[in-house]
């Protein structure tokens, strides 16, 4: 069953006080403009995304929040999904911590305006593939009660992982935007483990996603544009 939009609204304004109070108090600085920034765009994002499944698409909603390891994944898969949201706590307290106590260099301020865009370009691409794809499970998992089939629109037509493209930019922007050079470590260590997640999702959906096999021939990016 799904839970309520008076439940959603509770369990967002939880959210808020939650990374807000997290980052401004690890900061040491609750007026630390940066730390407000990102952590109003981080549950903005949350908020959209979430409203939007659940209003326009619950399959793909309950999909998402599917307990990992009943969706017939393999263990290595379970291995590097729990090593990606380990990233997410780690950066929220080790980025705060590392402004706070001067553990590196703090980064000038052109590099917190790349990071506001890079922010904004990655939340473009997670958000428009939940839109494009209503089988962006967090799993590697063949949908077949869905009848899975392959998406080769939208930003599926410029990479064929748009949205590991969005979450390593958004991380990448946020140290970037909070002058964290121990953020930005973690967020090229998450995007390390995506890469690795990439090479064992795609050897699963050429073997058993009929069309996946021809969908790589004709986008021929994984994860950056004219790149790899």
């Amino acid at each position: 069953m799904r839970p309520t939009p008076l439940i959603i609204g509770l369990q967002l304004a939880a959210a808020l006080a939650f990374f807000l109070g997290l980052l401004l108090w690890l900061s040491g600085n609750w007026r630390w403009v940066e730390g407000w920034i990102f952590g109003l765009w981080w549950v903005v994002l949350a908020v959209v995304f979430l409203l939007w499944l659940y209003y326009r698409d619950p399959a793909l909603y309950a999909e998402r929040f599917r307990m990992p390891g009943i969706g017939g994944e393999s263990r290595s898969d379970l291995a590097l999904l729990i090593g990606l949201k380990l990233c997410l706590p780690a950066f929220f307290i080790v980025s705060p911590l590392d402004v706070r106590f001067g553990w590196t260099p703090h980064l000038p301020l052109w590099c917190e305006v790349c990071g506001a865009i890079l922010l904004l370009v990655g939340s473009f691409f997670m958000l428009r593939g939940i839109t494009d794809n209503t089988f962006a499970s967090q799993m590697v998992r063949i949908q077949a009660e869905r009848s899975h089939h392959v998406i080769d629109t939208g930003v599926y037509g410029v990479v064929r992982h748009p949205m590991y493209l969005g979450a390593g930019l958004t991380f990448v922007g946020g140290a970037l935007l909070l002058g964290s050079v121990s953020g930005l470590l973690i967020s090229l260590a998450l995007i390390g483990l995506m890469v690795v997640r990439i090479f064992g999702e795609e050897k699963l959906l050429a073997r058993d996603l009929e069309g996946y096999q021809a969908y790589r021939e004709k986008v021929r990016f994984r994860l950056i544009p004219h790149l790899w």
